[in-house]
Order: C-alpha cells, then sequence, then structure tokens
C-alpha cells in the first residue's frame, strides 16, 4: 500500500526532529515548507486534509494553479519572480523567499502598498558560489559584507516590505563538510546583519531541500524546503 501524506511528512518529521536535537535545538523552531512542484491537485488536498498548511513554488504559474486548490494555504515563492508577474505573486503568497534585485523590491512594495492590507515578508536570496551563475545576491569566500548590508538597508526602506532574513541553495553534489560550511555562511551572515540592526532577532533563514535539510538544521536553518519526499511524481 502506498504510504500517505501523513505517513511521509511523519518521516520527514523525525529527521527534522532529530536533526535538531543534535544541533541542542527545538524541533518546533523549523518550519517544513513542502515544495508543491510534483503534488497533483489530490495530493494537495490530502495534505491539507491531514493539516500541513505551508506551501511553495518555484515558478509563479503553477503557483496559481495551485493556489486556486489551496486558496488559504502560507505560499512561498522560492523561485526567481520576474517583474512582469509580480502582481499575481504578490496576490498568492504568504512569503518571497527570493529577493535580489532593488527593482524588484521597488516593484513589490508598490504592488504590496495596491493590494495588501499588511506588509509583504521578504527574504534576501543570497549565492554563495557566485561562479555558478544561479541567481541571488553573490557573496563568496572574502568578499566584503557591505554590499549586503546596503542592499539589506534599501530593502528596510520600503514600508511595504518586511524583511524577515535569508535564503540561499546549496551547490548540487556538494558533500557533507561543503554543506555545512555552506549553512554556516548563510547564518554567520545574518547574525552579522541582525548585529547592525538590518534582520529581526529571530530571522527566517531558509536553507536545505530533500537532500541536505538535516544539514542545514544542524547549521541553524529555521524554514527547509522538502518536495518529492513530501508529493512523489506520479509515474
Amino acid at each position: 500500500m502506498e504510504a500517505s501524506f501523513t505517513d511521509r511528512k511523519d518521516a520527514i518529521l523525525a529527521r527534522i526532529n532529530s536533526a535538531a536535537e543534535r544541533a541542542g535545538r527545538k524541533p518546533s523552531e523549523v518550519e517544513l515548507v513542502a515544495v508543491a512542484k510534483t503534488a497533483t491537485e489530490k495530493l494537495l488536498r490530502e495534505a491539507w486534509q491531514a493539516g500541513h498548511r505551508s506551501y511553495g513554488h518555484s515558478r509563479v504559474q503553477p503557483l496559481m494553479a495551485h493556489h486556486a486548490v489551496l486558496p488559504e494555504a502560507a505560499w512561498h515563492l522560492i523561485g526567481p519572480l520576474q517583474r512582469n508577474k509580480s502582481r499575481k505573486a504578490v496576490k498568492r503568497v504568504r512569503m518571497i523567499e527570493t529577493l535580489a534585485e532593488i527593482r524588484l523590491a521597488e516593484t513589490l512594495n508598490r504592488l504590496a502598498s495596491e493590494l495588501r492590507c499588511e506588509p509583504l515578508p521578504v527574504l534576501l536570496q543570497v549565492n554563495l558560489q557566485p561562479e555558478d551563475g544561479r541567481p541571488g545576491l553573490s557573496w563568496a569566500v572574502g568578499d566584503s559584507s557591505e554590499p549586503l548590508h546596503a542592499f539589506a538597508q534599501e530593502v528596510l526602506e520600503f514600508p511595504h516590505l518586511q524583511l524577515r532574513g535569508l535564503m540561499t541553495i546549496a551547490a548540487p553534489g556538494a558533500g557533507e563538510s561543503e554543506l555545512h560550511r555552506h549553512f554556516a555562511r548563510l547564518r554567520e551572515l545574518s547574525e552579522e546583519l541582525h548585529n547592525h540592526q538590518l534582520l529581526p532577532s529571530s530571522p527566517v533563514l531558509s536553507m536545505g531541500m530533500s537532500g541536505d535539510f538535516e544539514i542545514a538544521i544542524e547549521e541553524g536553518a529555521t524554514l527547509v524546503r522538502v518536495g518529492r519526499a513530501l508529493f512523489p511524481p506520479v509515474i
């Protein structure tokens, strides 16, 4: 018999709990966002009925389709956002995790003022390995963090955005020690930004996916993004 969503979620939560305990943390400090890329409408409804409330998508169009299925869910955009699709996202998401351009911040601030009663929570996406060409604010080993400070300060000046923390994606195929270093660097950056009053006292650290979320939790993740382990692709 195929495992239910509850069974799959319980297995992930057990791993989250173990990782948190190894790090001397409370499991309740870690939010599980179910990435719905491979979810069918049936699986989404099953997850909702099982009590899960936080979901993510990397693209706006499928997020819109799934938002129509679960409009009351807390949707996270976890992929790059084109400015011409910003209105669709701002109307539907609880959080945008991938802010890395000031022009996009300007657009989001304007739309949030029009479409929302409260500020739009955002995370800054940081690319700790700029040579791989992926999106995010570049911060390589040895770089000054001043440009990131300046960017965060600019975002804080937008009244309809709420800067909540940082997000990163580890390099594919990274080994365990490399993953520890990668996630530790983001935690250290968040502490530095907090010390400069650029992040709240308990910032969101969105780091870790299906293959590395346990290491991310050991290094301080407060939000992990898990997809296929919760929504197995339909073959």
